[in-house]
């Protein structure tokens, strides 16, 4: 390269050349691009023209003949299409300032341009490459392109497929008026480490003496920067305002503080309000000299920074005011149903009224987030209250989304990456925040917009050492020691045991794992067939928090699914069953009752072991209660469960039982619903992915069901476990059309949490003669509700350590039991205690 250089550069003699890499280097050896500003022209631009300003942080002048200055839109996979030829010299520790085009008349001039070119990059994403040649660089390629050939510097940035690194963070639209700048002209060749956004845009050029700003701040009121809509009116003006301070974030990643208009605030309404009297101050420079409570006047530029109005202020740009002001008082108001009543809040200080649920709780575990739900009771799928597309489903819709909000920790930390040594916010041993909780306030909190949803903020940021003081809610304690009594003298469950494998990881060869803190394998992350614990160790963990439930349901025949099907590994196929039913029995006996599990022993004839799943149902019972009867069958149909878990059918009597107890039990785990194909029957048209899969597995299930009738000699019937179907979708409507009944539909409970909405994919649905002899139905909510953080697949994963050997977050899925009422001659015989 250093050859091309030469070459190019063989008119004018300039001063001696550093010698430049293919790419900018760390060590401040090559000219950089050192700012983009990207949404010139733009509504509230700060300036008309985009621009790209490189900077030479050597101490020798480089010579720009023959250089360019190229730009690629972000999925391209071509040679750059704009090709602006550079000229000149850009001086050591000096600036060259290249003018794009521009998006409207919008925002002050520009200073002048070392170079006016017509160049064209997106305000979102896209590639721009500074190339030491001076036509497209035609295998610039995809991904990592730190080592390409003539590439002096190249910034990817939003969705572009090109990037040193990775790509840089970029303005949410041509609105967001940010520009990408290089944090003190650093070149990690890592753009998303070397860029960040800001609202402080300086263009600088050979000729111009300092930083240019824009124009002078004007005084505006918040409610001016505010304004009535979703966007500041303002943005990209630099403006002055005072507030009082009523939160701040020095630590966390908020890097800022939120000031509300004295005196404003107070009991009121939506209606009573045209707009917002507070905003968030971004100021990494200045948050660590305010306190809440103080009365300070700031100088920064406004932007929408992805939906919340902020005001950038750099140093020097923050004056804390003698003067005294009014106090800001708490809007005492009830969660407000639409994103424009919404909007008058942003920013405010707010004494939430009346009751919230929680409805999520995945986020903690990463975030130290909670989802809420305003008044009682949880979000609901739209398909478990109604098919898809009916009047109720779209109620249920707009009612998700009228109720919907998430209460944060005033910090974006990490917990599961770089916060995994900082315990948990809100999680502890006497609180485990569950699904359909009630959260009682305490504390006042500030609204605020992030990530795509509105969040009720601490007034600092949330740790364990101040949830005393700083912790604005608590919660309910929901949990049950046993399931509700559902009567009868036999019992049958069901219950997905979340990928229980005896074949741990460190079993077999090519096994990746997730690691907890220290780097210890945890569970299997791919790379082979196990899909459960990484080692003995791990597999302890899971083992005791599956039989602590499965002994505490209380059940006579538990219909298992996600059971390891040993037979993959070259075992008996039957392997994990028997390792399970035997841990179950010795917990039995330590604690002084009798260990009468049996599990039911896989048929002879069954699929080919191909065709069969790593994971498979099976059955536990309880030999003092009930007798198996005659050998289990699968039903081994290539066309319909290809892609799902093969039904087992197994029939049962009461022990002592006459020919009158018989039933029929088939346990079910029909196809997921993710990786759906784009197109066709299969993808997602508003019931999850492959509906159409499903919906053929219901029908051929009810076909296997009436032979089992016949083959086992009663129309007593149960269909059982996991069928990744909620209450109202067509493989629900399939066996409920065939006349099986939905058990578990009449507890008033779910039995799964996804995407902060409850549901059930779960259920027992019973034949009209055996739903006759039902005495009652319950799910235990002892897993879905639970947050994520307690399952023994985190364990160690934050420096608070909630693992348990309890029935508590055992599995994603919650277990159901169903009482029946089969009277046997000898109700008396030994057995376990329910």
């Amino acid at each position: 390269m250093a050859a091309a250089l030469t070459a190019g550069l063989a008119a004018p003699p300039l001063a001696v050349l550093p010698a430049l890499p293919a790419a900018a280097s760390p060590d401040g050896t090559g000219v950089v691009i050192n700012e983009a500003y990207l949404s010139g022209g733009s509504a509230g631009a700060a300036f008309r023209n985009k621009f790209v300003e490189l900077y030479n942080p050597t101490d020798t002048a480089v010579g720009l003949e023959g250089w360019s200055l190229q730009y690629r839109s972000a999925p391209g996979t071509t040679a750059p299409t704009g090709v602006v030829p550079l000229a000149g010299t850009i001086a050591a520790k000096g600036y060259f300032l290249v003018q794009a085009n521009s998006n409207g008349a919008a925002g002050a001039d520009l200073p002048a341009a070392d170079l006016v070119s017509t160049l064209t990059p997106s305000g979102t994403s896209g590639t721009l490459v500074l190339a030491s040649q001076a036509g497209a660089v035609a295998d610039l390629g995809t991904g990592d392109v730190r080592d390409r050939a003539n590439v002096v510097d190249l910034l990817g940035y939003g969705s572009s497929n090109t990037f040193e690194g990775r790509a840089a963070a970029a303005p949410a639209g041509n609105t967001d008026v940010k520009s990408l700048n290089r944090t003190g002209a650093a070149d990690t060749d890592d753009n998303r480490a070397d860029f960040s956004l800001s609202a402080d845009i300086t263009p600088t050029g050979s000729g111009t003496s300092g930083p240019v700003t824009g124009p002078a701040p004007a005084a505006r009121t918040i409610a001016d920067i505010q304004g009535t809509g979703a966007s500041s009116p303002l943005a990209g003006q630099t403006v002055s305002t005072r507030g009082v301070v009523t939160a701040a974030y020095p630590t966390g990643g908020f890097d800022g503080y939120y000031i509300q208009t004295p005196g404003t605030g107070g009991d009121t309404t939506p209606e009573a309000r045209t707009g917002s009297d507070a905003v968030f101050v971004y100021s990494p420079a200045t948050v660590d000299e305010v306190r809440p409570g103080d009365h300070v006047q700031v100088t920064g530029t406004v932007s929408e920074h992805f939906g919340l109005t902020e005001l950038s202020v750099r140093d020097g740009g923050l004056e804390v005011l003698a003067e005294p002001a009014q106090a800001v008082k708490p809007a005492a108001i009830g969660w407000p149903a639409g994103a424009a009543d919404r909007e008058k809040f942003e920013g405010m200080l707010l004494s939430p009224r009346g009751e919230f649920t929680v409805t999520d709780n995945y986020a903690l575990n990463q975030y130290g987030e909670i989802g809420l739900a305003a008044g009682e009771g949880p979000l609901i799928q739209p398909t478990a209250v109604g098919a898809y597309g009916s009047d109720a489903f779209w109620r249920q819709t707009e009612e998700n989304a009228a109720r919907a909000v998430t209460l944060d920790d005033g910090a974006g930390t990490d917990y599961l990456r770089a916060g995994r040594d900082t315990p948990l916010p809100y999680l502890t041993a006497d609180s485990p925040v569950r699904v359909g909780a009630s959260a009682g306030f305490t504390t006042e909190v500030v609204l605020d917009y992030r990530f795509g949803q509105w969040r009720f903020q601490p007034l600092a940021g949330l740790a364990a050492g101040n949830a005393g003081s700083v912790q604005p809610a608590a919660f309910e304690d929901t949990r049950t020691a046993a399931p509700e009594e559902v009567g009868g003298n036999i019992r049958i469950a069901t219950f997905n045991v979340l990928n229980y494998f005896t074949t741990t990881g460190d079993q077999l060869p090519g096994c990746t794992f997730y690691e907890d803190r220290d780097g210890n394998p945890v569970t299997v992350r791919g790379g082979c067939d196990a899909r459960g614990a990484a080692n003995a160790e791990n597999l302890q963990r899971q083992q005791a928090k599956i039989v602590a439930p499965i002994n505490g349901l209380g059940a006579d025949v538990v219909s298992l699914e996600e059971i390891e099907n040993s037979a993959k590994f070259g075992k008996d196929r039957d392997a994990a069953l028997a390792a399970l039913t035997g841990a179950l029995n010795q917990a039995l006996v330590s604690a002084g009752q009798p260990g009468t599990w049996d599990y039911v022993r896989s048929p002879e004839a069954r699929p080919a072991l191909a065709d069969e799943d790593v994971i498979r149902t099976a059955f536990i019972y309880d030999r003092a209660a009930v007798q198996a009867l005659d050998e289990s069958v699968i039903l081994a149909d290539e066309v319909n469960f290809d892609n799902a878990r093969e039904p087992l059918a197994q029939t049962f009597k009461a022990r002592h039982g006459s020919a009158r107890t018989k039933f029929v039990v088939i346990a079910n785990h029909f196809k997921s619903k993710g990786s759906a194909p784009a197109g066709g029957g299969n993808a997602d048209h508003g019931q999850g992915g492959w509906d159409a899969d499903r919906t053929g597995q219901a029908r051929a299930l009810v076909a296997f069901a009436e032979a089992m009738k016949e083959r086992s000699g009663t129309d007593q019937v149960f269909l059982a476990g996991d069928f990744n179907s909620y209450e109202h979708e067509d493989p629900v409507r399939v066996i409920e059309e065939a006349g099986y009944l939905n058990l578990g539909a009449r507890t008033g409970k779910y039995s799964y949490s996804f995407d902060g909405m409850s549901g059930s994919l779960d259920h027992a649905f019973a034949s009209a003669s055996a739903e006759a002899k039902v005495t009652g139905a319950d799910i235990w909510n002892i897993n879905s509700v639970e947050p994520v953080a307690l399952e023994y697949s985190r364990y160690n994963y934050n420096a608070a350590n909630f693992y348990a050997p309890d029935v508590y977050r055992a599995s994603d899925h919650d277990p159901l039991v169903v009482g029946l009422d089969l009277p046997a001659a000898r109700d008396e015989a030994p057995g376990r205690t329910k």
